[in-house]
């Protein structure tokens, strides 16, 4: 549940418990901490999720490669900005 980014709060609330007994689970399970064990288990899911896209990107997914494009190439879109001002000619007649 870590890997798909799911809070401490969250995982205690599915499993039933509170936070203070995941806590200790993990640490008792785990022999480390939570804090530990959850930024390793969401560091492993983040980079599950970036193969995926890139995966996708490899595919031809056009959005993909776009957005990974913009995202690690740093890659825009060529913006142009163009404004028209109507001219308005006024003209005086002497009477």
């Amino acid at each position: 549940m870590i890997e798909a980014g799911c809070t401490a709060e969250g995982i205690a609330a599915s499993l039933g418990i509170d936070r203070p007994t995941l806590y200790r689970r993990c640490e008792t399970d785990n022999k480390v901490l939570f804090t530990t064990f959850s930024q390793q288990k969401r560091a492993k899911g983040d980079d599950l999720l970036r193969m995926k896209q890139f995966d996708a990107a490899m595919k031809g997914d056009k959005t993909m490669l776009v957005w990974l494009g913009k995202q690690r190439l740093g890659q825009a879109e060529k913006s142009e900005n163009q404004l028209t001002v109507n001219k308005i000619e006024v003209e005086f007649i002497e009477s």
